[in-house]
């Protein structure tokens, strides 16, 4: 008899571990992140924004310049924090130990809340207007990290553009410009040394805009595609986000630093932009981010670094209305500033769209602007019916809830059937 109660449970107990992976997690993801840029002057006050990111499954926050009332706005939402110095810092931490220890001393919380998981000083400085920066980089960076305190896991490093490689594709035949060599051979050892990461800005939106084809916009926006092979290395790679990070990742190698592990300071997609900016649309912005972010979840990785996803942190919490250059570049927002999605992310907790109302704006502050109108795509990536497959947000969200009761059950089920075993 009792063998055939194990007969029975044991096909109960598959199903019910089936349908249980299923249930979605309302947990932070360490590997996903966002950019909180503020370029703008329409801006929820930081306690609103923080309150926002706690209600989404991101980890991490970069910030471009660390205000200390921002700072604190993180306090108890267990997001940890990446802090940015300008590239107007650099002279002063590289030609003063001291300025850089009252940089950090003035800058980190004094508290544990929140969390700081790294300083990145500067930002593109190879390709800065000021060419004396490169050389007093690692010099900065030095100074930065001598004055964290006593076994500090703060991660010390600068982020890169994806212009530091002079060649990317195939992604195995990833190396760094030559002329970069100076400036980039000592930040490499100190990155290696400290065991800091090399930190990117991979962006398939720029990729495209050079290959304006249909099957490239597949291919960047996490879309079926046929696949481009690597004679280099004999992999397929299916998304262009993929490529570059693996380029990325071979001129590492190239250069004997394996120990560096890569992370993504900036990937996005812009959902509006000029008539010269091909695939700048809300679909394709949509299909890129929530194809990233599925991407990431899967822990498949790369494929030439798989089973493990690269941290990433997307590009931007809101739109920037004073950044100045081209349409697209104010318009990266994944959220607007009445705190709801601009379009669907895959980010939001329980299927959620976003938070009540921001508090009213200070005097400082103008009146939020309203919702981006959807631009027509320059390109229709997704395949035929997929888009009118997805569950509107107000479904997915009783889904979930209904998912979540489920696996409520199945546990009480579950405990029954073991004691049926004992």
């Amino acid at each position: 008899m009792a063998g055939r109660r194990r007969a029975l449970a044991i096909p109960l107990l598959l199903l019910g571990f089936l349908l249980l992976v299923h249930v979605p997690s309302a947990a932070p993801q360490s590997f996903i992140g966002i950019n909180y840029g503020d370029v703008a002057d329409n801006l929820p006050p930081p306690a609103s924004t923080a309150r926002l990111l706690k209600s989404t499954t991101i980890g991490k926050v970069r910030l471009y310049r660390t205000d200390p009332a921002v700072v604190s706005a993180f306090a108890g939402t267990g997001i940890s924090l990446l802090l940015g110095a300008s590239n107007g810092d650099i002279p002063n931490f590289a030609s003063s130990p001291s300025a850089a220890a009252a940089w950090v001393a003035s800058h980190l919380p004094s508290s544990s809340s929140p969390a700081i998981n790294g300083i990145s000083v500067g930002n593109e400085v190879l390709f800065a207007d000021d060419a004396t920066l490169a050389a007093q980089l690692v010099p900065a960076l030095q100074n930065v990290y001598d004055a964290l305190p006593p076994n500090s896991s703060i991660k010390v490093s600068t982020v890169n553009a994806m212009d530091v490689l002079a060649s990317s594709d195939p992604p195995s035949s990833g190396a760094f410009k030559p002329a970069l060599a100076a400036a980039l051979d000592p930040l490499l050892a100190f990155l290696s040394k400290t065991g800091s990461p090399f930190l990117v800005n991979p962006y398939p939106y720029f990729a495209y805009q050079d290959d304006p084809r249909p099957d490239t916009l597949a291919f960047c926006l996490f879309q079926p595609n046929a696949g481009r092979p690597d004679a280099g290395s004999g992999l397929t790679y299916t998304s262009m986000f993929d490529a570059q990070v693996d380029a990325v990742r071979a001129a590492l190698d190239a250069k004997g630093y394996k120990d560096v592990e890569i992370v993504v300071a900036e990937t996005g997609w812009p959902h509006s932009g000029g008539t010269d900016e091909a695939g700048a649309s809300v679909e394709n912005a949509r299909a890129f981010v929530s194809g990233l972010v599925s991407h990431l979840r899967s822990m498949v990785g790369t494929p030439r670094m798989p089973g493990k996803s690269v941290d990433t942190y997307l590009f931007a919490v809101y739109d920037e209305d004073l950044k100045p250059g081209k349409a697209s570049e104010k318009s990266f927002g994944l959220f607007q500033t009445t705190l709801t999605e601009t379009y669907p992310t895959g980010l939001m907790r329980n299927g959620t769209t976003g938070l009540a109302p921001a508090p009213a704006p200070t005097l400082a502050q103008k009146v939020p602007p309203a919702s981006p109108p959807p631009a027509t795509p320059q390109v229709t990536p997704t395949p035929p019916g997929a888009a009118a497959a997805a569950p509107s947000r107000h479904t997915r969200s009783a889904a979930e809830s209904s998912r979540a009761v489920s696996a409520l059950n199945l546990l009480a089920s579950l405990g029954f059937i073991m004691a049926l075993l004992v």
